[in-house]
């Protein structure tokens, strides 16, 4: 098998240029002896007088086409080694109308206009100084032209799939049509008699036999046994382990799965990144508005759908990686490239989840101790990637909060601290109450913002890319230690206590009784509204989850039928025992345990709501759930009650294996095919009448 100088990557090499530089000088060399270096003789193509332009094409396409078959038959060759340039129908015809204008116009084309000037043609160097003029102009009027050079994009198609025939078929379709073509070329020139020194009708029926057989002889050329070449992209730092010539594309794929070479791990990416290897094409295929928040630099965004056309210029040249959150779509992006031609694309490991993990994470939140060089290696990486406002120190005067973070802060702290840098307080209850009065500097934030119908479910946590965009509007960056300020309930600040977990962020606090409590505390308000100045909050990325502690139905019903889990349903009694419903069907999901959100709540000072003391909370758990790192499944209705269970069980009394079913019991009551357990059964439609 040739490993041919596009699949090595070799093309920008000095062999390549060598290779360049002989083949350039042999074309020039027919073209001055078959006398294209006359314009004159090119443009009578136009005038029907001389048709050796016609011919010369003809001639290019079925040589090309014999033996390119004969090779690939042979093995000597494969597609995936050569560079196959993608179909863009409306960007060719247009190309192919300004083309054909300049070449009738000027007389020359780009390779003849070569010749020309070799051999001293005046007119023919006017004509390249033109093309280069041009060339200069397309580049700098690209970003408007832009959506023109992709016109029509079909990506690569070959000839005989448009026609849906084989590709034997298309072979022998274009040797006949190359020798008809012969035929009516000569007639045009000299007539039916095609009488002139050199060709006459026997010799041009003794050709044509000729182009037939070596079309046929091709077309049935056995296999050959041949050392495999190095077909591999020459790219330092890359894993390039030996393999075996690949079968097919698709043997080509699975081989360079099996060696790791479909893949780039997030510590070299990081390194050859920065040390400006100039040779890495980075793309992200996120969605623009995940990439405006945040990507790697040096990353440009390009839509899965658009990457053939937006990539062919770099077919074989370097590497290209690909990344999004996780690895399935660049998985699938790369696959698709490569079946395209594409041999030198590679995907993220772990994708941008796995670089913040392995790469951006910074030491102290690490499992293991990283050593002083490790660490320097980690803050060299932060500091080059992310934006400076992430990587600032948080205020010093915030970073020792009372207590442990996520948790509960009392009025006193927050008055003490108010004002100083990195705080900020987002208070949650409904506009009025916020205009009328709020805690000086606090950010007003409505609950039901937060929330939306995501898959079909209503009343769900938005994701992560939409809380963080939230946030970032409100000018809330990653570091800033939240105080979360709730009204009448604290289940409304668990569930903004949620949202930030949501998105990673773990820096905030709860302000025990709410605003009652600062209110009591006769504290100072005012109603004035806070400068903005919108940051750049990250969203981390979970896949396909939601976050890490969120269960979807079917997993609340595998745990339901495991039996190993404890399925806590916070709702009020009446709706658990299904003796009131708002849903679809009434009750509660079978051997789920009834412990309602408001037993967890108790009065405060300046009649706050406040959550019940620590022991208290404890007691009452412990005698539900058997031990700390037992499983768990909290639910209610919709998720809002829910959030208070899930927080005090999780940030207040330790428990390490909770989770949390958002969608709850709207989802669970609409799904007929899961069960539904009644105590006692619920009033039929004839009581309820």
């Amino acid at each position: 098998m040739i490993a041919t100088l596009y699949s090595t990557g070799q093309l920008n090499a000095p062999i390549g240029f060598m290779a360049a530089l002989a083949l350039g000088f042999c074309f020039g060399l027919c073209l001055e002896k078959a006398g294209f270096g006359s314009s004159k003789r090119l443009a009578g193509v136009f005038y029907l007088t001389d048709m050796s332009v016609v011919k010369v094409m003809f001639s290019a396409m079925v040589t090309a086409a014999i033996g390119l078959t004969a090779a690939e038959r042979m093995g000597a060759v494969s597609l995936d080694a050569l560079y196959l340039m993608p179909t863009m129908l409306g960007a060719h015809a247009i190309g192919g109308v300004i083309f054909g204008l300049g070449f009738a116009m000027g007389g020359w084309c780009p390779g003849t206009a070569a010749v020309g000037v070799g051999s001293g043609r005046l007119d023919a160097l006017v004509f390249l100084a033109g093309i280069v003029l041009g060339s200069i102009g397309y580049s700098e009027a690209y970003p408007w032209v832009a959506p023109y050079a992709s016109m029509g994009s079909k990506g690569v198609v070959f000839l005989h799939q448009s026609l849906d025939i084989t590709k034997d078929q298309l072979l022998l379709g274009l040797t006949g049509a190359a020798v008809v073509m012969f035929w009516i070329c000569e007639v045009i020139e000299r007539g039916p008699a095609i009488a002139r020194p050199g060709v006459s009708r026997i010799f041009l029926a003794g050709f044509s036999m000729l182009l037939c057989v070596a079309a046929l002889v091709a077309l049935n050329m056995p296999k050959i046994d041949m050392a495999p070449g190095a077909a591999t992209i020459a790219s330092p730092g890359v894993p390039a382990a030996p393999q075996a010539p690949a079968a097919s594309p698709e043997a080509g794929l699975l081989a360079d799965v099996q060696t790791g070479k479909d893949h780039v791990e997030p510590e070299e990416l990081a390194a050859r990144l920065m040390a400006g290897d100039a040779s890495i094409t980075l793309v992200d295929i996120r969605s623009k508005a995940e990439f405006d928040s945040f990507h790697l630099k040096g990353a440009v965004n390009v839509v899965v759908s658009q990457l053939p056309e937006a990539l062919a210029a770099k077919r074989g040249q370097g590497i290209i990686v690909l990344y999004s959150n996780g690895m399935t779509h660049p998985a699938q992006a790369r696959d698709a490239l490569v079946r395209m031609g594409f041999p030198n694309v590679y995907m993220l490991t772990d994708g941008l989840t796995g670089f913040f993990e392995r790469v951006l994470k910074p030491a102290s939140l690490r499992d293991e101790p990283a050593s002083p060089e490790k660490a320097a290696g980690i803050a060299a990486a932060r500091k080059f990637f992310l934006p400076a406002e992430w990587t600032k120190p948080a205020a010093p005067a915030l970073l020792t909060p009372p207590g442990q973070l996520p948790g509960l802060v009392d009025a006193a702290w927050l008055a003490a601290n108010l004002g100083k840098p990195g705080l900020a307080v987002i208070d949650l209850r409904t506009q009025p109450q916020y205009n009328s009065g709020h805690i000086p500097g606090s950010l007003s934030l409505q609950l039901e913002s937060l929330r939306g119908n995501v898959g079909g479910v209503p009343s769900s946590l938005l994701p992560a890319p939409m809380l963080a965009q939230h946030l970032s509007q409100m000018g809330v960056g990653p570091r800033d230690l939240v105080v979360i300020v709730a009204g009448e309930s604290p289940h409304d600040a668990t569930l903004a206590a949620v949202a930030l977990e949501r998105v990673g962020h773990i820096r905030y606090a709860v302000l025990s009784g709410g605003m009652k409590a600062w209110t009591a505390a006769n504290l100072p308000k005012d109603m004035a509204l806070p400068k903005v100045t919108p940051s750049r909050h990250p969203a981390p990325e979970y896949g396909n989850a939601p976050d890490a502690f969120t269960v979807s139905g079917a997993e609340v019903f595998a745990a339901m039928t495991a039996g190993k889990t404890t399925i806590i349903d916070v709702r009020p009694a009446e709706y658990y025992t299904g003796a009131k419903t708002d849903e679809a069907r009434a009750g509660h999901i079978p051997n789920a345990v009834n412990r309602p959100f408001s037993e967890d709540t108790a009065k405060g000072p300046g009649d706050a709501t406040v959550l019940k003391p620590v022991a208290e909370l404890e007691k009452a758990y412990a005698a539900i759930i058997p031990s700390k790192d037992s499983p768990v499944i909290v639910h209610c209705r919709t998720g809002h009650q829910a959030s208070q269970t899930w927080w005090i069980l999780t940030r207040l009394l330790g428990y390490t294996n909770v989770k949390y079913y958002d969608a709850g019991w709207t989802e669970w009551a609409a799904r007929p095919e899961w069960p539904v357990a009644a105590s006692p059964p619920p009033p039929d439609k004839e009581q309820k009448k």
